[in-house]
């Protein structure tokens, strides 16, 4: 991580409030408690806001493309705020996780996540993940499309598991 460049933290979701509290938008979920009652601009397809952690510039961010095109805001901003991949990361779900689990990783493949998928061919491929687990439908014994699980909102005790991870995530290592 380059220590005078600020922290570009993307936490991936789809915009509107129909998807408020889905699967797929825990990496808002994440950036909002982050944030926290602060103030978000639009800016390159995107939310951002900036706030200063111990001392360091960290800009958060809700990409307002759609899942599918994430990448596209991502890119814009890095361009326009000079980021660095390095000081790229991406919070986002993983339904080879548990609920409430949280994993991190730099750089791999997109395990099929279209987010992913897109920042990945916008930007590359070596920058931080933190992956919030959301569990599968084959997990709670549902047939249920993985498609429509993602979109599907939290059962209330997920919901505390997965507050309560979001809670231990560092942004500085």
């Amino acid at each position: 991580m380059q220590e005078n460049k600020p922290l570009l933290v993307v936490g991936l979701g789809n915009p509107g409030t129909e998807y408020n509290n889905t699967r797929h938008n825990v990496g808002f979920m994440a950036v909002d408690a982050f944030v926290d009652n602060g103030v978000w601009k639009k800016e390159k397809n995107a939310l951002t806001s900036v706030v200063d952690i111990d001392g360091r510039r960290v800009i958060f961010v809700k990409p307002q493309t759609y899942m599918n095109n994430s990448g596209v805001a991502v890119l814009a901003l890095m361009t326009f705020y000079k980021i660095p991949l390095e000081n790229l990361v991406v919070i986002h779900d993983d339904m080879d996780l548990a609920v409430g689990t949280l994993k991190e990783k730099v750089g791999g493949g997109s395990a099929g996540h279209n987010g992913i998928k897109s920042i990945d061919a916008n930007v590359g491929r070596d920058y931080r993940r933190i992956r919030i687990g959301i569990g599968h439908p084959r997990d709670f014994n549902l047939p249920m499309d993985p498609a429509d699980w993602v979109l599907g909102r939290f059962m209330p005790n997920q919901i505390t598991e997965v507050n309560k991870v979001i809670k231990d995530i560092k942004l500085f290592k």
